[in-house]
């Protein structure tokens, strides 16, 4: 069978994966929120997280915002103790952005909260309701998840 021969998505389908996906990303959004860093704070810290010792345009560009978002959010996020700022050796005037202790603390409190948060949820469901839904989800993420933003890429999840 193919594509074009399957049903198309009914708008019930549609409604409950549409509320899903605001569930879980209201899951995602509430992991940060009790901590003292703000959510552009958060993807800046991410971002650093997982690309290391960062430029402030490479940055910039991971996170889809201007040059300028990324300087203010830095400077709260040095005063604050979770950053530090340096500076490339071959370019001195490139600034160059790197989690402290800190800032990696962050990033694994609300790592650890959001886990634990799905966790929570998914406990919920009978073991075979969440095998079914967790083998939909990583069919799914096969068959579009090229198409989603990975780590690497310019854009990174919440």
């Amino acid at each position: 069978m193919g594509i074009q021969d399957r049903p198309q998505t009914s708008e019930q389908e549609l409604a409950a994966f549409e509320c899903a996906t605001q569930d879980l990303v209201g899951l995602a959004l509430s992991s940060v929120e009790q901590l003292e860093v703000s959510l552009p704070q958060f993807r800046l810290l991410l971002t650093l997280q997982r690309r290391g010792r960062s430029t402030s345009s490479d940055c910039a560009k991971a996170l889809g915002v201007g040059n300028s978002s990324i300087t203010r959010l830095a400077d709260r996020l040095n005063a604050s103790g979770h950053l530090t700022r340096g500076s490339d050796p071959a370019h001195r005037s490139v600034v160059t952005l790197e989690l402290t202790v800190s800032g990696r603390q962050v990033v694994q409190q609300v790592t650890e909260r959001r886990r634990q948060d799905l966790s929570e949820a998914l406990d919920l469901l009978d073991p075979a309701e969440r095998a079914a839904c967790a083998a939909a989800l990583d069919k799914l993420h096969g068959l579009v998840g090229h198409s989603i933003p990975q780590p690497n890429s310019t854009h990174l999840p919440l």
